[in-house]
C-alpha cells in the first residue's frame, strides 16, 4: 500500500511537471505574463499618484477636451 501511493505520487508529479512545461513554453503564456506585468506596473504607478492613465490627446477631437488634474 505504501509503495503504491509512492508510485502514484511520482507518476502524478511527473505528469504535472510535463503539463506545466508545455504551458510555459507556449506563446499564450508569454503573452499573458507580459500583459500581467504591464498591468501591475500601471496599477503601481496609479496607486503612487505619479501618473494618471488617460487617452492620447491625438485621438481626441481637440486638445481642449483633455482632462486636467
Amino acid at each position: 500500500m505504501k509503495y503504491r501511493d509512492g508510485i502514484f505520487a511520482t507518476i502524478a508529479l511527473a505528469l504535472t511537471s510535463v503539463a506545466l512545461a508545455g504551458v510555459v513554453y507556449t506563446d499564450a503564456y508569454s503573452q499573458a505574463a507580459s500583459a500581467e506585468a504591464n498591468g501591475v506596473r500601471a496599477l503601481t504607478e496609479a496607486a503612487a499618484g505619479d501618473t494618471i492613465a488617460c487617452a492620447d490627446t491625438a485621438m481626441l477631437s481637440s486638445a481642449a477636451d483633455t482632462v486636467q488634474r
